[in-house]
């Protein structure tokens, strides 16, 4: 989870929608984001073995996803159809993958397995908490930015957003590959 790398994808995606739904998008989002760690903080182990899904294949599908998204950021490809015109972003991409995304959910997983006693759980529950109330301030003061940078900076953005966010999905799907490879 990225509280500054966010904000531009945040900015892009919300862009020309008013400030009050975009404040709202930015709470939807964390709270997607909470509720999907919750439950891989909880249920993570299970959920993957019931599944019969790996960490590097849920690594792997994560990045491609993500990678999907960034084309879309890169090539100016914002214009939504009509038949999902009114899909809100706050809860895909956004809430998850983005925040929720499967780096996320592979290292709460594993945080919580490794915690020692009710003092190192408490300590990673108040980080998960911690975390999104950041992530939370991050988006929702982003709003100031567009004020300043007018549309053309969006376009910027959007585009620079892009960019970071393939960069994001390539790596994601590279140590998916590396750790399948490692555990053949």
């Amino acid at each position: 989870m990225d509280p500054p790398g966010i904000t531009p994808i945040f900015l892009a995606l919300t862009a020309g929608r008013p400030a009050k739904v975009q404040r709202r998008m930015a709470l939807q989002a964390v709270a997607v984001a909470f509720g999907v760690i919750a439950v891989f903080g909880l249920l993570g182990q299970q959920i993957l073995d019931y599944l019969h899904v790996s960490v590097p294949a849920l690594m792997i599908a994560g990045g491609l996803l993500l990678l999907l998204i960034a084309l879309d950021l890169l090539t100016g490809k914002t214009d939504e159809p009509t038949q999902t015109k009114d899909v809100n972003v706050a809860l895909v991409p956004l809430g998850m993958p983005l925040l929720a995304g499967p780096g996320a959910i592979v290292s709460v997983i594993l945080a919580v397995q490794d915690a020692d006693g009710a003092g190192g759980q408490v300590a990673v529950w108040s980080a998960i908490l911690a975390m999104h109330l950041v992530l939370w301030l991050a988006m929702r003061y982003s709003l100031l930015i567009i004020r300043v940078i007018k549309d053309g900076g969006v376009v910027l953005v959007t585009r620079l957003a892009g960019m970071m966010l393939s960069a994001i999905a390539v790596q994601q799907i590279i140590n998916g590959v590396t750790q399948v490879v490692q555990n053949a």
